[in-house]
C-alpha cells in the first residue's frame, strides 16, 4: 500500500475457533468500529456492512480474477476445473460461458423438475425413522445431489460419489487449507472431471434430455471472434460448479436455517414457506466470504482499496446489518422484504439461485408437513469451515 494515514485494519481471526463457531458477535463488533478494514493474514480487505458488500458485488472495477493455485503442476487437475468457469472469470469469457450455460438452464430445466423434488423428498422421508434421524444425512444432503444429478443427466447411483467428490473440492476454498485438504481436492478434481468427460463424449455421440446434452450443444452468437460454443474443458467445468454449487447451498442453507429454527422453537407459515426459506439464506448464509480483485482503485466505505488488491465481502455480516434488517440476529420466519445477499448480486449472481429456492421450499415444507412436532434429540455437529458454513450431522425426532 502507498505511504500515507495507517489504513484501518481488522482485529478478526478468520480462523480462530470461536469465530468459526460463531462469526456473528465478532462481524457486529468489527461493523461498529469500520464498514471495511485491512485484514493483515489474507493481504487483503474485509467488507463487513450491507452497502460496502453489495457495491463491491456490483462494481464492474472488482472483478472475479481467476489465479492458478501454487504448486501449478501438482495442483492442475484443481485449477483446470476453476479457470474454465464461468464463476472465475470476467468478461468477455463470463459473458461467453453464462450466456451458454444461461441459455441451457432457460429451457425450463428447473421448473419441470419441481414434481420430481417432491417426489424424492417425500421418498427419503419416507425411509427415516420419525423417532430419530439425522436430517442432514438422510434428507438435506441426499435430495439436491440427487436433483441436480438428474438435471445434469449424470447416473443417481454416483450421487455418494458427487457429494463427496464436491466437499473435498469445496474445502480448498477455506481461509488455510492444508496440504491434505490439497491433496484430497486434487483427487477428487481428477476423478469428478473424468466421470464428467466421458458423459460429455456421450451426450455429443447420443444426446438426452439433459443439461449436459444441452452444455454440449450449446451455441451463441459470436460477432467478436470468441467460440460460439463451450470447449470440452468448459462443459466439464460448468457441469462440475452446477454439481457443487447446486447442492452445496442447498444442503447448508437447510441445516443451518433447521436448527436456528429448532433451537427457538419456531416452524415455517406453511402459507409462506417462500419467506422461510429467504430468513434461512439470510440469518446463517451458507457462503460466508466471496474474494474480488480491485482493476482500478476504488473508494469503498471510506477507503481506498488499489489496483490489484483483494477484497474479501463478507455476506453473514453484511445479511446481520442492523442498517437495512430490522431486528438482525432474530429468526423471523414472515421477515418481508428481505434484501439479504446470499446469492450475491450483480455480474455473478448465482446462477442456480432458482433451483436452489425452488428445492429448499419444497423440502422444507415437506418436512414440516410431515413431522409437525420436529424437535433436535441432539446437539448438531458443525462442519468447523468459515467460509462454507454448515453442519454434518444434525439428529432429529418428532
Amino acid at each position: 500500500m502507498r505511504a500515507g494515514p495507517m489504513p484501518p485494519s481488522t482485529r478478526i481471526d478468520l480462523t480462530a475457533p470461536e469465530v468459526v463457531a460463531d462469526p456473528y458477535p465478532f462481524f457486529a463488533e468489527e461493523r461498529l468500529r469500520h464498514p471495511v478494514a485491512w485484514y493483515e493474514p489474507g493481504g487483503s480487505w474485509l467488507v463487513f456492512d450491507h452497502a460496502g458488500v453489495s457495491a463491491v458485488l456490483r462494481d464492474r472495477r472488482f472483478g472475479r480474477l481467476w489465479t492458478d493455485r501454487e504448486p501449478r503442476d501438482r495442483l492442475e487437475p484443481f485449477n483446470l476445473l476453476h479457470r474454465n468457469q464461468m464463476m472465475e472469470n470476467e468478461p468477455p469469457v463470463h459473458t461467453r460461458l453464462r450466456r451458454l450455460v444461461a441459455g441451457a438452464f432457460a429451457r425450463g430445466h428447473v421448473e419441470r423438475l419441481r414434481p420430481r423434488v417432491r417426489e424424492l423428498a417425500a421418498g427419503l422421508l419416507d425411509r427415516v425413522d420419525p423417532a430419530g434421524f439425522d436430517v442432514v444425512g438422510e434428507y438435506a444432503e441426499p435430495l439436491p445431489v440427487l436433483v441436480v444429478a438428474e438435471l445434469l443427466g449424470v447416473p443417481t447411483d454416483l450421487a455418494p460419489r458427487l457429494r463427496a467428490w464436491s466437499q473435498a473440492i469445496v474445502r480448498m476454498y477455506e481461509v488455510e487449507p492444508t496440504r491434505e485438504v490439497e491433496d484430497a481436492a486434487v483427487r477428487a478434481a481428477e476423478e469428478f472431471a473424468a466421470t464428467v468427460r466421458e458423459l460429455a463424449r456421450e451426450r455429443a455421440a447420443s444426446p438426452r434430455d439433459d443439461l449436459v446434452s444441452d452444455l454440449v450443444a450449446a451455441r451463441a452468437p459470436s460477432g467478436d471472434g470468441t467460440p460460439a460454443r463451450l470447449t470440452e474443458d468448459e462443459v466439464v467445468a460448468s457441469a462440475v460448479l452446477l454439481l457443487n454449487a447446486g447442492h452445496e447451498a442447498s444442503v447448508n442453507v437447510f441445516g443451518n436455517g433447521l436448527v436456528a429454527m429448532l433451537r427457538r422453537g419456531l416452524r415455517p407459515d406453511p402459507a409462506r414457506v417462500d419467506l422461510c426459506v429467504e430468513e434461512m439464506l439470510r440469518f446463517d448464509s451458507a457462503l460466508q466470504l466471496f474474494e474480488r480483485t480491485a482493476t482500478a482503485d476504488v473508494t469503498v466505505g471510506g477507503v481506498t482499496v488499489e489496483r490489484g488488491q483483494k477484497v474479501a465481502v463478507l455476506l453473514g455480516a453484511a445479511n446481520r446489518d442492523p442498517a437495512v434488517f430490522d431486528d438482525p440476529d432474530t429468526f423471523l420466519t414472515t421477515r418481508d422484504p428481505n434484501p439479504h445477499l446470499a446469492f450475491g448480486a450483480g455480474l455473478h449472481f448465482c446462477l442456480g439461485a432458482p433451483l436452489a429456492r425452488m428445492e429448499l421450499v419444497e423440502s422444507v415444507g415437506l418436512l414440516w408437513s410431515r413431522l409437525p412436532g420436529l424437535r433436535l434429540v441432539e446437539d448438531p455437529v458443525p462442519r468447523g469451515t468459515f467460509v462454507l458454513r454448515g453442519h454434518t450431522r444434525v439428529r432429529v425426532g418428532s
